[in-house]
């Protein structure tokens, strides 16, 4: 006897973004279904998964983190390159060094790295701030000429800086990330105050934050979980790709950076399996664009999505 399966019917579709330069762009979200059910909606595009470039040596990154890089974390378009060789579908630079409490970087000086790291690989950018909100507005804005027609994708905007930024954006050709703290009707909010200002909502991606496993996941899942239900019933203000900043969470944890616990396992092992169980969690969820920092981590987050899209085709 055959067993009929009940399939939703969706009335929306998340927004189909596309980053990056011909022949290697990059097209997220298009989907008319929850993650991996192809038999109930389109499926067009998998999630992509990219390495953090910082453009500055990180000082509190734990030795298995640094040790697949070796010297190029002295270098970012070296970094880079690097990050390319081992997979990254995209490469995301951190501008971190333009902080006041770091290195306090001119806007100037932050545009000529991201100008560096543009011309060392041919894979799109994702492009972040230093996460002080009036630094940013100026330091991205400048980042954003420099990559003039390069299709970037550029952040975070909040509801403190993104006329600035949005702005800068529409000029350049570059798309924006749009942040905001775990909250899906300020997040709603935040993508009506920037569309307005004639943005197409297929170049505003959605920053929710996120918590990784064990501090925060399952709250941040359920609110990327209600955007992607919001977007299939038609709301277009959550119908947009969501990126998931996930490695710059997960190495806060004590579980990935602690050496010395034998209880928690092999760090080497344990902190990998902290980030690749937090990014393929997320990808459940709707994440379309995932930035981690490890790159085993990433190896097993890409073979987890091409499983899943073989077993759902």
């Amino acid at each position: 006897m055959a067993v009929a399966i009940v399939k939703e019917r969706w009335t929306g579709q998340v927004a189909e973004m596309t980053i990056g330069l011909e022949p290697k762009t990059l097209k997220v979200g298009g989907e008319s279904t929850l993650p991996f059910l192809p038999f109930e909606g389109a499926c067009p595009n998998q999630p992509v998964v990219g390495l953090e470039v910082w453009d500055m040596e990180p000082e509190d990154w734990p030795d298995i983190l640094k040790a697949p890089y070796g010297d190029a974390l002295a270098d970012p378009a070296t970094w880079a390159r690097k990050c390319v060789d081992f997979g990254a579908d995209l490469v995301c630079l951190r501008l971190i060094s333009a902080h006041p409490d770091q290195k306090d970087t001119s806007p100037e000086e932050a545009a000529a790295t991201a100008r560096a790291v543009a011309e060392a690989v041919d894979v799109p950018l994702v492009i972040l701030g230093c996460g002080s909100e009036e630094k940013d507005a100026a330091l991205l804005a400048a980042v954003a000429e420099a990559l003039a027609g390069k299709n970037a994708l550029i952040g975070c905007a909040t509801p403190n800086n993104y006329k600035t930024i949005t702005a800068s954006c529409m000029v350049h050709g570059h798309s924006v990330i749009a942040s905001s703290p775990l909250d899906i009707n300020l997040a709603k909010q935040l993508n009506i105050l920037i569309n307005e200002m004639n943005l197409p909502l297929n170049r505003i991606a959605i920053d929710p934050l996120v918590g990784p496993l064990g501090y925060g996941l399952e709250y941040a899942y359920s609110i990327m979980e209600r955007a992607r239900i919001g977007a299939l019933t038609g709301d277009k203000m959550l119908a947009m790709p969501v990126v998931c900043l996930i490695g710059s969470e997960t190495w806060k944890t004590k579980e990935a950076k602690t050496e010395d616990n034998q209880e928690w396992g092999e760090q080497a092992r344990r902190s990998v399996l902290w980030e690749s169980l937090t990014a393929v969690s997320f990808v459940q969820a709707g994440g379309s664009i995932l930035i981690l920092r490890h790159p085993e981590s990433l190896k097993q987050c890409k073979n987890h999505i091409a499983a899943m899209t073989r077993a759902k085709e």
